[in-house]
């Protein structure tokens, strides 16, 4: 094959290990990526922990955990309102005595079957996990709906300085990427002169502003003026096209495609059967990196 992007293992590699537990990105790490890709969100202290939401039912055993059932509750995670037990109501030592689940058991069998192993991380022991077990491998991080955040009184920028501190040297962070769907704090970082790449998150080919659907950002236009603020865009795989990798590699951007996953059900009905074949497509398109639940069997599809 002759283009072969870089892979991202996404939250790990949750196909084989619930995802951002340890395991599942050691997984990755051996699966040879070039990137993991954690998400955060902020604890009640402000420690920034890996997880994919705000809630932590899908992914963590909290609804067996009996002396947390009070703090059940329903509230707004981003553009949604849902019930549930919420990250910043528990303070980080509280969550680090929570197991990893697999969201998805029945599809996902075997990861399902390492339940319960391990805990949560944050942020700071992930870059020095990283650092020390694949120091070639480096980190695009996800940050989690940033106004919600800023309205429990959180700034990601000054998040990150206190939870990065004496570890912007470390190998994890030398091919750093921040992303984001939310534009405002793109543009914090730029501003604030955080190192790392930015890269804009799109979703079904719209941006998103303060968590509201945003101008359009796959046309040229939308693209120079996403240039403004990020080094690249990231998009669905299945609105990536050559033409749109084209057009954004014309003006200096990256493209990073999400996510990869070859389970039949995630399959786009012209390649329903044809994992490889769907593979081969996006890598067809020149993308430069994709995101990626099962890098090791990308890996080999990719050749």
């Amino acid at each position: 094959m002759n283009n072969r992007p870089r892979i991202i293992g996404h939250r790990g590699a949750p196909a084989v290990f619930p995802e951002h537990t340890p395991a599942s990105y050691r997984a990755a790490f051996a699966a040879g990526v070039d990137f993991v890709e954690p998400d955060v969100v902020p604890t009640r202290d402000g420690v920034l922990a890996v997880i994919h939401e705000p809630r932590l039912d899908d992914t963590t055993d909290i609804a067996s955990r009996p002396e947390f059932a009070s703090r059940f509750t329903r509230k707004r995670a981003g553009r949604i309102a849902a019930s549930g037990w919420f990250v910043e109501e528990f303070n980080w030592d509280e969550l680090r005595t929570l197991r990893g689940i697999e969201r998805w058991p029945e599809l996902r069998p075997a990861s399902a079957a390492h339940d319960g192993e391990e805990g949560m991380l944050r942020l700071r022991e992930l870059v020095e996990l990283t650092s020390a077990e694949a120091p070639g491998v480096g980190l695009v991080i996800e940050l989690k709906h940033d106004a919600r955040t800023l309205r429990l009184g959180f700034d990601y920028v000054e998040l990150l300085r206190a939870e990065l501190d004496g570890l912007w040297d470390a190998p994890a962070l030398a091919e750093l990427r921040w992303e984001s769907f939310e534009v405002p704090v793109l543009q914090r970082l730029r501003d604030a002169g955080l190192p790392g790449k930015r890269i804009q998150l799109v979703e079904d080919g719209r941006g998103r502003l303060d968590e509201e659907e945003g101008p359009a950002r796959l046309t040229a236009e939308g693209l120079a003026e996403v240039g403004e603020w990020a080094n690249g865009i990231s998009v669905r795989c299945e609105v990536l096209t050559r033409d749109l990798v084209d057009q954004a590699h014309a003006l200096g951007l990256e493209v990073f495609a999400y996510t990869l996953r070859l389970e039949e059900r995630f399959l786009p009905t012209a390649f329903a059967g044809d994992a490889a074949g769907w593979v081969r497509y996006l890598a067809d398109t020149g993308v430069d990196v994709l995101f990626a639940d099962d890098p090791a069997a990308v890996r080999v599809l990719l050749g």
